[in-house]
């Protein structure tokens, strides 16, 4: 049998000394997040799981810590998602993996406390699905540290990483250019003619830029969220370390009735929540349309 060679970073894989040992060297665990979703005729389903995944590893690899497994299913369909979806997809079956929003923040919070329940300060989310539902995450880990002040959770989109730098899409220059530099074989250009061929699905919400697409971007896109990545989780080793000094290394166990009052907290604020209603600017989603009835969501409705 091969011995390890410590280069692992996937929780999945860690035997436990391995685990242990990544823990001590750097107290940082990553959640990629994303979800299966039509970015056109060109480009497989996983583009914003894979993104936040490869992005992840690699942070993990040069800055330390662990990455947890990926959450490949998301917040879509409801509130701003609706009238989009009309938009973009029609009466087309999406092939998604899209889930309401109080059964994803509501798991979002047990994902926290399973990361601190393991031994971790410092929690990376990772979002390579975005437009809103990162806002909706961020308000729930905010309240999680409101009653854990020694934990850290960061939450961002990946656009988030690079605003300064580039505009994010969705299936446009910005988003197929990062499939082509990372898994090139998932992305087939030629493919666009589909969407003029009756019973294809159309566009699939591909969009109007895509064709401006390339590989050489999707390096300059992806080293840039790579260095925002790094640079932030090595000041929160720095930081895990220094406190780990002054404070010593115990970790509350959080216990269910602990998440569930959190969850109690976030959900009075349904109302507020991004995903929960349009944006000002949208119009409203017609009748007869397949996402009629997620334009409004209540959360237990």
């Amino acid at each position: 049998m091969k011995p390890s060679t410590g280069s692992k970073t996937l929780w999945s894989e860690l035997l436990p000394y391995e685990f242990n040992r990544r823990l001590d060297e750097c107290p940082i665990v990553y959640l990629p997040l994303g979800l299966c979703e039509p970015h056109g005729q060109v480009s497989a389903f996983g583009l914003d799981t894979l993104k936040a995944e490869w992005l992840c590893l690699r942070t993990a690899e040069k800055a330390g810590g662990v990455v947890a497994p990926s959450m490949g299913y998301h917040i879509h369909e409801t509130g701003y998602h609706a009238r989009w979806l009309e938009d973009e997809v029609g009466q087309e079956n999406p092939h998604m993996t899209g889930i309401p929003p109080a059964i994803f923040i509501h798991l979002f919070l047990y994902q926290l406390r399973a990361f601190v329940n393991a031994g971790f300060r410092k929690i990376i989310v990772l979002s390579g699905h975005s437009g809103g539902n990162q806002k909706d995450l961020r308000l729930a880990a905010k309240a999680f540290m409101s009653r854990f002040p020694e934990v850290e959770v960061w939450v961002r989109s990946d656009p988030e990483l690079v605003e300064d730098q580039y505009e994010g899409d969705h299936a446009g220059k910005y988003e197929i250019s990062q499939l082509m530099y990372i898994r090139p074989e998932l992305i087939e250009m030629d493919k666009m003619a589909l969407q003029d061929k009756p019973g294809s699905g159309g566009r699939l919400a591909l969009g109007a830029d895509a064709c401006e697409a390339s590989p050489e971007l999707g390096k300059r896109i992806m080293e840039a969220c790579l260095a925002s990545m790094v640079e932030k989780a090595n000041r929160m080793k720095s930081e895990a370390t220094k406190a780990a000094k002054a404070e010593g290394a115990a970790i509350p166990r959080i216990s269910y009735a602990d998440v569930e009052a959190i969850w109690s907290e976030v959900s009075q604020q349904a109302d507020k929540w991004a995903t929960a209603n349009p944006w000002p600017s949208q119009e409203p989603v017609s009748p007869q349309s397949q996402w009629k009835p997620y334009e409004r969501y209540e959360a237990g409705r």
